[in-house]
């Protein structure tokens, strides 16, 4: 296959900053559809993209003989069943976390996966592909820093989309580090609890930050700050710290401003800056897996059914007063 033809579900700033990539930045690809169910939203995105079609019937796009791979990125209630869909169809997928919006659907998508004998479905774990991220995997295997003991985790942004909730800080934003720090330490996390400041005036009902206590398998603990209002940038940090010493995430900020008598670094104003590249690599390594049949690096369904377990004891911790929750991994 020299060219793997791509349908896009969802067109918005998720989607359309993944039809925008494999247009402009990924080899061996080619946009053919995009569906959303706003069509006009569809014909926006695929203005930029010529030959390439929009639809409002994300069913269709998956059954369309001119579509070789699908790429979801629409909401997350969407994911399990177009997931199923395009499984069905034969059809890799590069499904958006959540891969389910709960551990039993994960269960349901991962077992239809099986069933075909092949692996089909990728996750947007995009973190795996990020320079620094890498770079600080590589860096805890070759003992840097010694036995990790302790991780901080920290995801700050500008504001929270409308309707958030407190659960939606756990399943649309630490979900991310339920996958990392596991793959960074190689150790999965086997308990959890949840922690919260008093609900403030940004987003009444919500809240923000949030603080959540991780246990992985080799004893080490983490911590995850996740904080949607933070006001001031887009923000994302990582330090692990070992038996002889830390290591951390360095400033992304490619450029220093000197005025009014100040130095400063600026923040994002979402992830898309901050995360270009990870996106890229990962969309890259993805199209390069389909065209020659290999496996991929990327996060696998069953990756997603475990982020999923420990996103539902972070939850189970939340509705019980911040105790501590065993991680429950569901039998496939």
């Amino acid at each position: 296959m020299s060219t793997v033809r791509i349908g896009v579900i969802g067109a918005g700033t998720m989607g359309a900053d993944h039809v925008n990539t494999l247009h402009r930045h990924v080899s061996g690809a080619v946009v053919t559809s995009v569906a959303d169910i706003d069509v006009e939203r569809a014909d926006s995105v695929t203005a930029a993209v010529p030959g390439a079609r929009a639809t409002g019937d994300p069913h269709a796009l998956i059954g369309d003989p001119e579509v070789d791979a699908v790429v979801i990125a629409s909401h997350d209630a969407t994911h399990a069943d177009l997931t199923v869909t395009a499984v069905r169809a034969g059809k890799p997928v590069l499904c958006e976390k959540p891969l389910a919006s709960t551990a039993a659907e994960c269960v349901r998508v991962v077992r239809e996966e099986r069933e075909t004998g092949r692996r089909l479905i990728s996750l947007g774990f995009m973190r795996r592909f990020d320079p620094a991220y890498r770079e600080l995997k590589d860096a805890i295997a070759a003992g840097a820093c010694g036995t990790p003991l302790l991780s901080h985790c920290v995801s700050r942004g500008v504001t929270s989309a409308p309707g958030a909730t407190d659960e939606l800080s756990v399943t649309g934003s630490a979900v991310h580090e339920f996958d990392t720090v596991p793959w960074l330490l190689n150790s999965p996390i086997v308990e959890t609890s949840w922690h919260a400041v008093r609900v403030t005036g940004a987003v009444p009902g919500l809240r923000d930050p949030q603080v959540m206590l991780l246990r992985t398998a080799d004893g080490a603990l983490t911590t995850v700050e996740v904080f949607l209002n933070a006001g001031y940038g887009y923000d994302i940090r990582c330090e692990v710290v070992g038996e002889r010493g830390a290591l951390a995430l360095a400033d992304p900020a490619r450029i220093v401003a000197d005025s009014a008598g100040a130095r400063s670094l600026g923040h994002p104003a979402d992830w898309r800056p901050r995360f270009a590249d990870a996106y890229r690599l990962e969309l890259q390594a993805w199209i390069d897996a389909i065209a020659s049949g290999e496996p991929s690096a990327l996060a696998t369904a069953e990756d997603g059914l475990v982020a999923s377990a420990v996103a539902e004891a972070v939850i189970t911790s939340m509705k019980n007063g911040g105790r501590s929750v065993a991680v429950q991994v569901p039998e496939v």
